[in-house]
């Protein structure tokens, strides 16, 4: 029997590496990751496209400029506050405090800096304005069932594998 090869509507499990401008590892996922191939997916299209007609077991390596992947650095996503207005447990560096607006949008920050009783906070992704390695294994394929494919049910998370 032929090796399943990662094509549309076949639920895919991955798990990935990614590396900052510097080749640091920077973040990384054992937990597999599963997503359908081939349709309306978060998935970016670089990596979706590198994954097609791979198998279990296949790495692929892409690399993603800001505007493939994380967008570019935007200065007017940094807000400054007197510490004072800012509640007491994110009042230190690395805090990630997240807000939601009027509409329901909801903005993830984090605490760059705080000095001279000011406190500013950086909304821009941790990637953004960098060109990211992705390294992405292939650890699973399995068919998508009818619910998946009309959006009825939620992906499933347990790795399946079809050889």
């Amino acid at each position: 029997m032929a090796e399943t090869r990662v094509s549309k509507n076949l639920v895919v499990s991955i798990t990935y590496r990614i590396f900052n401008e510097k080749g640091e590892l920077a973040e990384q996922s054992d937990l597999p990751i599963d997503y359908i191939h081939g349709v309306e997916n978060p998935m970016f299209e670089k990596i979706e496209h590198a994954l097609d007609q791979k198998c279990v077991g296949d790495t692929v390596e892409v690399e993603l400029s800001p505007t493939e992947g994380f967008g570019e650095y935007n200065p007017n996503l940094c807000f400054t506050d007197d510490l004072e207005n800012v509640p007491h447990e994110y009042r230190f560096v690395g805090a990630r405090p997240s807000f939601e607006n009027e509409q329901g949008e909801v903005m993830d920050l984090v605490v760059t800096k705080i000095e001279n009783g000011k406190l500013t906070v950086d909304a821009n992704h941790q990637f953004a304005g960098q060109t990211v390695k992705f390294q992405v294994d292939v650890v699973g394929i399995r068919p998508a069932t009818k619910e998946e494919l009309d959006g009825t049910a939620i992906v499933s998370q347990a790795p399946h594998t079809l050889q």
